[in-house]
């Protein structure tokens, strides 16, 4: 049974550079051109497009199949796409220029390749070589530390329109001979294009990475780069328990790049958190942590009747300030200046949130937030956590298990919790009908009712 009229297989099994595969071929512009061609002609419910491994047909790449009749094609290049969505999909004819029908070749060349990769496989297994998925992950800070750097010197907005190595070195003020290396690096990384000697802006790092752009995450990304020099003191965290003190933490500018990346996160998720817990019933907030006030600013435009107070430290209010002002919530959103940890957080809240927040606190300051936030809400009302949450055994979700050693070296007893943790401090604060609650994406909520 097909539950499609057309199904097309496209091979992007990544392999270790100077290895023949599809992608190094151009597999992913293919990809995404023929996307962009069902899409736009209106066959995305006709045709399925799905990914797939090697097919072992590497050096005849980008290889691709037409099901159910079992069409191959071979060395398709993103140009081809028109002709093979309009002439093939379209009115059912190959188009033939491209069409790979030998199958004893084909058949040979799969089985040979299958051969010789498990032959490799042995031998390197054999003499005792570092697994690719290993090396891979070791070798992970070099692509990483080399965009953040790009972002500190704001090499992207330097590049502008297009310039050469000398004239990016002069408008960052660094030297030409070092940002032409950074420079090739990026291309190779496909974040800048390069012709002969000048360099420009891909579609994405100019969306994205540029200065001034509408999509611009510079910003917010630089919280990234302070966070990749706090991961350099892992070692000593381990060995002590807690973060190590660095010169450049808690300055203004540190501040301002954290609530602008704390801003790229929950901008997202807001309107998320608003769909899971509805408006109904809610008139008061207290948003502990609010950072960049998304999540009340969802909450005011998603009710014109909540009224949201945010709570925060002193040198973050005035940047909270801006947020809300931009977004014209001003009447709806309040702030207040303060530390969560002592400060008395007043009474008759239907609801109270720490988004992204619990994993700054050890379990000892969680739990005294909660008891305090159980008596600061009404009747019927709702603390809500949002957060990592790891399993019951804590080695997963990865990115939960990761985050932990980031509050690890960012805090000084901060951490990833698990649900079961999160349930059991609101029951001892009071909280009845604990509920996890899922959202797509890395964080979830927990839920917790005063009755």
């Amino acid at each position: 049974m097909e539950p499609f009229r057309l199904h097309l297989f496209v091979c992007t099994q990544q392999k270790p550079e100077g290895i023949p595969s599809c992608p190094a071929r151009g597999s992913v512009a293919v990809l995404g051109a023929l996307d962009r061609e069902i899409q736009e002609r209106g066959l995305n419910h006709e045709v399925q497009l799905t990914t797939c491994g090697c097919m072992g047909l590497c050096d005849e790449g980008p290889v691709m199949v037409v099901y159910p009749a079992g069409v191959w094609y071979r060395r398709v290049q993103p140009s081809d796409i028109s002709d093979i969505v309009s002439t093939h999909l379209g009115n059912g004819k190959p188009v033939n220029r491209l069409v790979w029908n030998d199958a004893p070749a084909m058949k040979a060349m799969s089985v040979e390749h299958g051969e010789k990769f498990r032959d490799a496989m042995a031998a390197r297994d054999k003499a005792g070589m570092l697994p690719d998925r290993l090396d891979q992950m070791i070798r992970g800070y070099m692509p990483s530390r080399c965009i953040l750097t790009a972002l500190e010197l704001d090499i992207f907005t330097a590049v502008g329109d297009g310039a050469n190595a000398e004239q990016i070195g002069a408008r960052i003020h660094a030297n030409a001979r070092a940002v032409a290396m950074l420079l090739n690096a990026l291309v190779a990384l496909g974040l800048l294009s390069k012709s002969g000697d000048d360099y420009k802006n891909t579609a994405e790092s100019a969306r994205f990475l540029v200065q001034g752009s509408k999509d611009n995450h510079r910003n917010g990304l630089l919280h990234t780069a302070n966070i990749w020099h706090r991961w350099s003191t892992l070692t000593d965290a381990v060995r002590t328990g807690t973060r190590i003190p660095v010169d450049y933490d808690d300055t203004p500018e540190w501040t301002r790049n954290f609530i602008a990346g704390m801003q790229r996160n929950a901008k997202a998720r807001a309107p998320l958190v608003v769909k899971a817990l509805g408006t109904a019933g809610v008139r008061r907030i207290l948003d502990l942590g609010g950072g960049s006030g998304a999540y009340s600013i969802a909450f005011a435009k998603a009710c014109p009747y909540v009224q949201c107070e945010i709570l925060d430290i002193p040198e973050v209010v005035p940047l909270t300030s801006e947020y809300v002002s931009q977004a014209g919530v001003s009447a709806q959103v309040s702030l207040r200046a303060g530390d969560m940890l002592q400060d008395d957080f007043s009474s008759g809240y239907d609801l109270i949130m720490l988004n992204a927040i619990c994993h700054m606190f050890s379990e000892e300051q969680n739990q005294d937030i909660f008891r305090r936030a159980h008596q600061a809400l009404a009747r019927n009302g709702r603390l809500v956590v949002q957060d990592f949450i790891l399993n019951p055994d804590k080695t997963g979700p990865q990115h939960a298990a990761l985050f932990s050693l980031n509050m690890l070296v960012a805090t000084e007893a901060g951490a990833s919790y698990s649900e079961l943790e999160y349930t059991n401090w609101m029951n001892a604060a009071g909280f009845t009908d604990v509920r996890r609650i899922d959202l797509p994406g890395p964080s979830d909520l927990i839920v917790g009712l005063v009755k």
